[in-house]
């Protein structure tokens, strides 16, 4: 008699609510559609449901977090509803500074998968690698687990130890991390060789635009840029205003990107704008993987699309949609997918990826076993250079490349292109 009168005062006080709003709603617009009561009564009696006969005893306040994540959970991969705890967990994250693994994952194919590990984090010393799929997290199987929910379980305590089980090729493989301060620096610079820089960004943090001025203004100083190899790879994405700010550094007017979906304030637009150009002309390399995902592809993207950039790697991951939190009242706050990501063009990312131009695998390169050279500069009496040039019989240059190339065959292909571009005459001849 009891479980039946709570339910009759909960369907009467939804149905007066319902009531409540559609009268405010008819002044607004008169074909808005009226909550539905049967389907909300079926969601009073499985909430009763759980709650008396459930194996474990839960709070009301339990039952309704996990129904809530469980709606938001169907729409995609992506949405999420997030307690007022996992808010405050989930703006840490962001901001660059936590106790964890450093590891980004995105559902794919109904699988937690690894889009990529962050430089220098215990993921990425321990080997974890692009595309491992999560199976455990210590002893909990992460099936219909949340992003927010996993992300929990790998963080902990500084010094704390976590096992992840992770399936590999067909094979499960154990790791044990100790979880630390993840204090990212998102971008990292050095010079290749005289004039080269190579720049790479981690992920794209609040104030990565910022760094990455910062790094150009850095080289500059230290001599001309000639040419910039930008390294995206393994950039799992993050903040889409950083990533315009990258773009706009090499682009001087146009559209960078472009956001479109169901509600009005999903429509935006992004253009570079001439004074937050630094490099308008300079050869641009950019190096993507399937590790690079989001704002990375954003980037790629555009400048593929102006035809600023060689593109070179192998084919990026593929998340083209928008993600807004929206706060509600009692600091608990929804995920929601809102929108979708458009290049310039009006290509969209979702499922797709950016294809590079060049396409280079990630792979190990086998130099032939060194052998003893003699060159004719080293030959007694041989003739001098007709022009003037100095004898040439250092081979460390050669052999610098080599050390390059078998670290990073990918860097090696995009250092090449952009040491040989200057000596071509590339640009299209005018035809009759």
């Amino acid at each position: 008699m009891k479980k039946s009168l709570n339910r009759a005062l909960v369907l009467l006080l939804m149905a007066f609510s319902v009531q409540q709003v559609s009268a405010a709603e008819k002044t607004v617009d008169s074909h808005a559609p009226q909550l539905p009561l049967s389907e909300i009564q079926s969601f009073v009696e499985t909430f009763e449901t759980i709650k008396e006969g459930y194996v474990d005893q839960l709070s009301d306040q339990q039952i309704l977090d996990r129904a809530l994540k469980g709606m938001v959970a169907a729409l995609d991969p992506h949405s999420e509803y997030m307690t007022k705890d996992e808010v405050a967990d989930f703006e840490d994250l962001t901001s660059g500074n936590y106790a964890g693994v450093g590891v980004e994952v995105e559902m794919k194919d109904g699988k937690l998968t690894v889009v990529s590990p962050i430089d220098g984090s215990p993921a990425k010393q321990a080997g974890i690698l692009s595309g491992d799929v999560i199976v455990k997290v210590g002893t909990t199987y992460i099936t219909d687990l949340g992003f927010q929910d996993v992300m929990n379980l790998m963080r902990g305590e500084v010094g704390t130890k976590v096992t992840l089980d992770i399936e590999r090729d067909g094979q499960i493989k154990h790791f044990t991390l100790e979880r630390r301060l993840v204090e990212d620096e998102s971008v990292t610079s050095k010079w290749l060789s005289k004039g080269i820089a190579y720049i790479r960004i981690k992920q794209f943090q609040g104030d990565t635009g910022t760094e990455f001025h910062q790094a150009i203004a850095k080289l500059e100083q230290e001599q001309p840029i000639n040419g910039v190899v930008l390294d995206l790879r393994n950039n799992p994405g993050g903040v889409l205003q950083a990533a315009v700010k990258v773009v706009d550094t090499f682009i001087e007017n146009g559209m960078i990107v472009y956001t479109d979906g169901r509600h009005k304030l999903s429509k935006s637009e992004f253009k570079a704008t001439a004074k937050n150009t630094q490099l308008p002309k300079v050869p641009l390399v950019v190096l993507i993987n399937d590790g690079s995902a989001s704002a990375s592809e954003i980037v790629a993207g555009a400048l593929q699309d102006h035809k600023r950039a060689l593109i070179m790697g192998t084919e990026s991951f593929g998340k083209g949609s928008v993600q807004t939190v929206v706060p509600l009242s009692d600091g608990a706050a929804v995920k929601l997918t809102t929108a979708l990501y458009y290049t310039p063009n009006g290509r969209s990312i979702q499922a797709q990826g950016i294809t590079p131009d060049l396409v280079v695998p990630e792979a190990t390169l086998t130099l032939n076993k060194d052998h003893f050279v003699v060159k004719e500069a080293e030959l007694k009496g041989h003739l001098s250079n007709g022009t003037g040039g100095a004898d040439r019989t250092d081979t460390a240059g050669l052999l610098k490349l080599s050390e390059v190339a078998k670290k990073d065959f990918q860097l090696f292909q995009a250092l090449t292109i952009l040491q040989t571009l200057p000596s071509f005459d590339y640009h299209p001849r005018e035809t009759k």
